[in-house]
Formats: C-alpha cells, sequence, structure tokens
C-alpha cells in the first residue's frame, strides 16, 4: 500500500519520512508502518515510521501507537534489511519516531502485544549487532514500549530540539492518574528532578543524545532544513561507523552522561564488577 504524505492526515512521522525519503509503501499487513529507501550520505538507507490510521481495525492503536501489527510490521520492515544485506555492504536504518504509547487494549494483552513490541526491539538490536548503522531521529512523542520497540535500540539517538519532542516512561495523563498529582505538579516536579521531567532538552541532559538539532520546525520543515536534518543523520551514520562500536556504550561514556548520570554509572559499574567476580 503505497502512503501520501496527505492521505490519512498530517503526523510527525509521516511529514518527516515523506520529507527524507518521498513516497512510502506500508509493510505488508499494516497500515500504520510506511517504509522506504532513500538515498543518505551516498548510499541507500532504509528509513521507518509508525503513523496514525482512523481506520485501524484496532482502535486502541488509531492515534500513532504501537500496537500488534504495528509491532510485528516494524519487525517485517528491519528484518528485510538484514536479510538482504547479509553479504553485502550493510545500510543504515532511520527509525523516525513519533509514537504515543503502546496500545493498551484487551485484545492486545490476550494476543501479546509484548511479543510484538519485543519483536520490534529484537530486530532493531539484531539490525545494530550485524553492523547496520541504527539511527532514531526523535520528531514527535517517544513514550513508553513504544519507543523501546520503536527507535530506543538504535546506536545513534538525534531529536529536534522542539517542544512537541517528548520522552518519558508514561504519558503526563496516566502518569498524574498513576500518582494521584495534577499534571502542573508533575511538571513542577520534573524541573527538580530531571529523568521525571518530559521535555527533550531535560533527557539531552541525561547523555541519552547523540545530537539535539535546534532551529528545525517540526511540523513544516522547509527544503534547508530537511537538508540539514539529513546532514545529520549521515553524520551520526558516519560517527557509528568510525567508532566500530555495535553496542550502547555512547550513552554511558558521553560528557553529558558523565556528569548527568554519575551515579547510575557507578551503580553500572560494581553490578558488572560483581557479576564478572561471581
Amino acid at each position: 500500500m503505497s502512503i501520501s504524505s496527505d492521505s490519512r492526515g498530517d503526523s510527525r512521522g509521516r511529514i518527516w519520512l515523506s520529507a527524507l525519503a518521498g513516497p512510502a509503501t506500508a509493510v505488508e499487513g499494516t497500515s500504520t508502518v510506511p517504509a522506504a529507501d532513500a538515498p543518505l550520505g551516498g548510499e541507500a538507507a532504509r528509513f521507518i515510521a509508525v503513523v496514525p490510521d482512523p481506520a485501524n481495525r484496532f482502535p486502541r492503536a488509531r492515534h500513532g501507537e504501537v500496537g500488534l501489527e504495528e509491532g510485528w510490521g516494524l519487525a517485517a520492515a528491519v528484518r528485510t534489511v538484514i536479510e538482504a544485506d547479509r553479504n553485502t555492504a550493510k545500510r543504515p536504518i532511520v527509525a523516525l519516531v513519533d509514537v504515543t504509547s503502546q496500545a493498551y487494549g484487551r485484545q492486545e494483552e490476550m494476543l501479546g502485544i509484548h511479543l510484538a513490541c519485543a519483536a520490534a526491539a529484537d530486530a532493531y538490536a539484531a539490525a545494530r549487532l550485524a553492523g547496520h548503522p541504527v539511527v532514531a531521529l526523535l520528531v514527535g512523542k517517544a513514550m513508553s514500549g513504544a519507543f523501546l520497540a520503536h527507535g530506543y535500540q538504535a546506536n545513534r539517538i538525534l531529536a529536534l530540539a522542539d517542544d512537541g519532542v517528548l520522552v518519558h516512561a508514561m504519558g503526563r495523563e496516566a502518569a498524574a492518574r498513576v500518582t494521584r498529582r495534577t499534571v502542573a505538579e508533575l511538571d513542577r516536579l520534573g524541573e527538580q528532578v530531571p529523568p521525571m521531567a518530559y521535555g527533550i532538552r531535560a533527557y539531552a541532559g541525561l547523555g541519552l543524545l547523540h545530537r539535539l538539532i535546534e532551529g528545525v520546525p517540526a511540523d513544516a520543515p522547509g527544503a534547508a532544513d530537511v537538508e540539514r536534518v539529513r546532514d545529520e543523520l549521515a553524520a551520526a551514520v558516519a560517527d557509528i561507523r568510525a567508532s566500530g562500536d555495535r553496542d550502547l556504550s555512547s550513552r554511558l561514556t558521553s560528557p553529558a552522561a558523565q556528569q548527568g548520570r554519575p551515579a547510575s554509572i557507578e551503580v553500572r559499574r560494581r553490578l558488572a564488577e560483581q557479576w564478572d567476580a561471581a
């Protein structure tokens, strides 16, 4: 199924997929996982997004959530690339991230949403370990299990410095209900405790981002904006290849991580020390 930028309404994932890769085709069996191959830094790359579909047969996955079909569709989109490049150069894979949550519903729980999301995460990890440079570009929400399934296994994570780019384990409203706080109270808490914040600048302060891209309008990028982001993606791919790393250690060794998460890094060191001594 071919998906144009306006066929099912705009979303940031769809906007940026169209801008960076042109027309996309939905993975077989889905209407919400478009993928396209397009040039990036002088080579072909696979671009993948998750987009809304108001007519999705699973009502809980109509607004950009990662549900059953999305999880398995992401896994298929990535593993197709792994298989095609098994005996040749490993092309980059770019995950365009604008996902509101994993899909919560009775059908999803009964049919194995955990397996679908795990399949997607496993496919991205397998691609990374096989030598594919995997880059995530956060253009909108990166929430909960949806982000774990689509983007978090990337070698490098980039993000637009935009108020609509949010990262957290749980949406504001849901977190407010669970903690019996107001949304405003949660926001104030995030100002004091960075890991509790939703904004992308707080997330960048934890050392988990490779690059925060300033001054790019997320909803309506111009040609110069698109080229700038394309250059940042190509630079991230080059950095991955230059490092030779296939793990996620850069998230622990960056200057921002050393400054923003020294205690958690020390805990990891001690756990590893005990594990190796056992």
